[in-house]
């Protein structure tokens, strides 16, 4: 029974899992708007607003931190996403629901920035 259990598995292992986060949290950041099904994009979400949140500060541990997160350094995070969001607390992303997929009716969304 799955009782207390939070998070969706997707049907994959915990390190695929974190790698398909890890993909779509790069993606997200690198393009600013991506494609995906709802639920991926409902995961994809607070990984992102934590990454946004922890860039904001700025220092080495943060930095140490986020790399440890992404795999990958990324300095358009700290550079050009984070920045814009200096004064907002939360909230740095909106899912835009777009309907069933036309091949196996998943239901798709957008997951985007939020523009000040």
């Amino acid at each position: 029974m799955r009782h207390q259990k939070k998070g969706k598995k997707f049907g994959r292992e915990k390190n695929k899992r974190e790698a398909l986060l890890r993909s779509l949290a790069l993606s997200l950041i690198n393009q600013g708007k991506i494609k995906t099904t709802e639920a991926k994009a409902k995961a994809l979400r607070p990984f992102v607003e934590k990454l946004i949140t922890r860039a904001k500060a700025d220092t080495l541990f943060s930095r140490r931190i986020i790399r440890m997160r992404l795999g990958t350094p990324s300095n358009k995070l700290f550079s050009e996403v984070a920045p814009t969001f200096k004064e907002r607390n939360g909230g740095y992303t909106r899912i835009v629901k777009l309907g069933g997929r036309e091949k196996d009716a998943s239901p798709m969304a957008i997951i985007e920035f939020v523009k000040n």
